[in-house]
């Protein structure tokens, strides 16, 4: 399949690694040009250099959560491409939660303020950058953990339902502007961030029995829907969340 995106330019947030750096590696291969950014310096070092060092890859170490460094990151953004033309909001971060009785609150600040307020902050940036143009593309990185409750995920999925509902008020702020926001919503996926999960078998086998594909997702699996909705097919779909699970949305 041809996404058509050879040229455009693109940022992807905490894109050194799991499904990010899989996004980053597609969008390079489609010919974009990719600012990828991270929290921590050499993990972009490490990722630019597992894709070669291609010279249409730009690093640039930020807190989304962190409203100065977003404004630097966007000063980045400007000077190097001149534009953007799509923003994956791929950004995650989770801890294993008490349920919310027993939970300290500056965890659940912690876990929303890189999840929720991250996206916000970054999602803020590319807006007024792409209304400029009208045009653009905004693909936000949810969770089947925002509309289905996991032991241990409560706050990671009410951080990832905010992303869902901020999906659909910036599609329908932005329509009017020719940019289109959706959101991918996966399963577990095999990444570092999930092997707690994945790698012991007793729980993989526990979570694989509520998917009717009887397994979990790999980063393929999502790198593909991001590519379509961040292309020209996906030109009159705005404020939808897909949800990329294997089926158990549909149980």
């Amino acid at each position: 399949m041809n996404f058509d995106l050879k040229d455009k330019t693109c940022l992807v947030t905490g894109g050194s690694r799991g499904i990010g750096l899989g996004i980053v590696k597609a969008l390079l291969d489609e010919g974009a040009k990719v600012v990828m950014c991270g929290r921590k310096a050499e993990g972009l070092e490490k990722a630019m250099a597992s894709l070669g060092s291609p010279d249409h890859l730009f690093t640039v170490p930020a807190h989304i959560g962190k409203e100065d460094q977003v404004d630097a990151l966007f000063a980045f953004v400007e000077e190097t491409l001149g534009r953007l033309d799509i923003l994956v909001n791929n950004v995650g971060m989770n801890l294993v939660t008490p349920g919310i009785a027993d939970l300290d609150p500056g965890l659940f600040q912690k876990i929303v303020d890189t999840n929720l307020n991250g996206t916000f902050l970054v999602s803020r940036k590319a807006a007024a950058l792409m209304r400029n143009r009208n045009s653009g593309k905004i693909v936000n990185i949810s969770s089947i953990a925002a509309s289905k409750a996991t032991p241990g995920m409560g706050i990671y999925g009410i951080a990832k339902a905010g992303i869902e509902m901020m999906t659909k008020v910036l599609a329908s702020e932005l329509a009017l502007f020719n940019i289109q926001v959706n959101a991918v919503a996966p399963a577990m996926v095999r990444t570092a961030f999930s092997q707690p999960f994945w790698s012991n078998d007793e729980l993989l086998e526990h979570v694989t029995r509520a998917i009717p594909a009887n397994r979990i997702a790999e980063v393929e699996d999502v790198v593909r829907p991001v590519l379509f909705l961040a292309s020209e097919g996906s030109s009159f779909i705005t404020g939808h969340t897909l949800m990329v699970d294997g089926g158990a949305s549909a149980l």
